[in-house]
């Protein structure tokens, strides 16, 4: 971990001074409130300790093989949705990947385009990979394809749905708007169509997709105890079990050492991260692995 980021004693002890605050009835902390103090502070540099020796030794990206031009991809679980509830409890499973995107917005991830972020025309490349968005942006240097469909299993009634995703008119543009008026005036073909990203799920007698994609998140209570949550995501090949790629990913937070802290895991330190796009990294690390095919 950089150093700018190490939990200085200082730095921790104002933090705990805002968990344990003084009361308005003693100007000097009683014993218990000094021993919780202590107690929380121990935690938060057990938990940092935990943090690096797992940052150094066992987390990362393992890629075994990849493929190329794939069309689809099987999702075997999706993350759930999530809110202050989940984010400030120590014992969430999801914790590690508490900045991803849930639910539909999960899927939209692995059919958007990857875009680069860089104001001065840099690509995208695996060092500095990009933002995802569900739009074509002709003025980004990079429209990087993601899969062409998403397979999922309902866990309610075990059916297997196809979603794809596309733009398509969502209603009309006012006519009585000055700026509408003004664009009909200097275009006879103006389109007064408005689009948006539209999901379509269908229920699906197709062939499965050939690979899959899955987590498991880990509820390790020594670990939890002192902030520390680790999550697990694998690339599989569902004809013979094989394991294609694996990523293991460790996140802290020193507000989750002391009593739950508001949304203390949406904050947390985590390795292997994304500065940009933090919402996709399952995404970003499973398209390493499955290509997905160019668009024509």
């Amino acid at each position: 971990m950089n150093a700018r980021h190490r939990l200085t004693r200082a730095v921790a002890l104002s933090l705990l001074l805002a968990v344990f605050p003084l009361s308005a009835c003693h100007s000097i902390p009683t014993q218990q409130q000094r021993d919780g103090r202590e107690l929380a502070f121990a935690r938060a540099k057990a938990g940092e300790a935990l943090f690096e020796e797992k940052c150094r030794t066992v987390v990362g990206e393992k890629i075994y093989r990849t493929v190329p031009d794939v069309d689809g991809v099987l999702l075997m679980k999706l993350r759930p949705q999530a809110s202050e509830n989940e984010w400030a409890d120590p014992m969430w499973p999801g914790a590690a990947f508490a900045l991803e995107s849930t639910g539909d917005e999960y899927i939209n991830t692995f059919l958007g385009y990857e875009h680069s972020s860089s104001a001065v025309g840099k690509h995208v490349t695996k060092e500095y990979r990009g933002y995802i968005g569900t739009g074509f942006q002709p003025d980004n240097p990079d429209n990087l394809p993601g899969y062409r469909y998403v397979d999922v299993i309902d866990p309610k009634d075990g059916l297997r749905y196809r979603y794809t995703g596309s733009q398509k008119a969502v209603r009309k543009k006012d006519t009585g708007a000055p700026d509408v008026q003004r664009e009909m005036r200097n275009n006879p073909n103006y389109d007064l169509n408005v689009y948006s990203w539209v999901l379509d799920e269908t229920l699906t007698q197709s062939p499965a997709p050939r690979y899959a994609v899955t987590f498991e998140d880990h509820v390790i209570p020594e670990e939890r105890e002192v902030g520390v949550a680790s999550s697990t995501v694998k690339v599989i090949d569902t004809r013979t079990g094989e394991v294609l790629g694996e990523m293991l990913r460790y996140a802290w937070t020193h507000r989750g050492a002391g009593p739950k802290g508001r949304a203390a895991w949406l904050s947390a330190y985590k390795c292997p991260g994304h500065a940009v796009g933090a919402d996709a990294a399952t995404r970003k690390f499973v398209d390493q692995i499955l290509i997905p095919k160019k668009e024509k």
